[in-house]
């Protein structure tokens, strides 16, 4: 159904939106289900375009999260603080790229990205013992960018869960702004061992440099999707490892499964 949808719109190549990266933006999420998701791609049509890759327009995704032993990154997320960071490996599938990434939000709303390549990365058959303690001269490479940009001692992390999406992108006319709507949520939790799907529900985030006129936004409201923080790392976290705190999450928990839940 999803498909067939994105199917009647307008493509833009990867080429046009070199110059929307967003890489210092503010990011609002909203959470429903796929049957409302495809309601609202029936309405956003004319006033959007959609990523096409070779014919491709809604892109399988895996990542890997890493944190440190004592889920320091979990915690800073789930106590509140605005001031915060990720670890991940970010993995393009069908184009065979893959990045490590700092992701790095602070105290004003706004998320900047740094990442270099992962050479050698294959997230079909994922490495699950990846640790960063400057083996060789790759390794070296990634423990000076980490240096430069991860607040937490790059010996200490290790990987923790994995998720797997299909991502749409969709752009503006403008040109103001990006729109990732991500279906097909997999986890898996390297600590536990616990799977998870989320078949039923869709991330949609609003990225945009600023507070730049949005036309998704009165579509949204119209069909009643009301933003609502969704971490994957954290929520996937929360929902496969029983042993982290989640007094935070609890209120966006009971919203996902009900939502699960038809």
């Amino acid at each position: 159904m999803i498909d067939d949808i994105i199917r009647q719109y307008a493509p833009i190549t990867l080429e046009e939106m070199t110059g929307i990266k967003l890489m210092n933006r503010t990011d609002t999420k909203f959470v429903t289900t796929v049957a409302r998701l495809c309601d609202l791609l029936k309405l956003a049509a004319d006033d959007y375009r959609v990523q096409d890759m070779s014919g491709e327009r809604n892109i399988p995704y895996f990542t890997v999260y890493f944190d440190t032993l004592s889920f320091d990154m979990y915690s800073q997320h789930e106590h509140g603080h605005t001031n915060r960071q990720k670890l991940r490996i970010r993995s393009y599938v069908n184009s065979n790229l893959n990045f490590l990434e700092v992701k790095t939000k602070n105290n004003h709303g706004r998320t900047k990205k740094k990442r270099v390549e992962m050479v050698g990365f294959d997230p079909r058959h994922p490495q699950r013992d990846i640790a960063f303690h400057r083996q060789d001269e790759q390794y070296e490479a990634y423990g000076d960018f980490l240096e430069q940009y991860l607040r937490y001692d790059a010996a200490t992390v290790r990987q923790t869960i994995e998720n797997n999406f299909n991502r749409i992108t969709l752009v503006n006319k403008a040109k103001t702004e990006r729109l990732t709507i991500d279906t097909g949520l997999r986890f898996h939790n390297l600590i536990t061992g616990e799977d998870l799907s989320l078949d039923n529900i869709a991330i949609i985030e609003l990225k945009r440099d600023g507070l730049q006129p949005s036309p998704i936004l009165g579509l949204l409201n119209q069909l009643r999707i009301k933003p609502s923080g969704f971490s994957k790392y954290c929520m996937g976290s929360a929902m496969t490892n029983h042993d982290l705190h989640r007094n935070r999450f609890k209120q966006r928990l009971r919203y996902v499964d009900k939502l699960m839940k038809g």
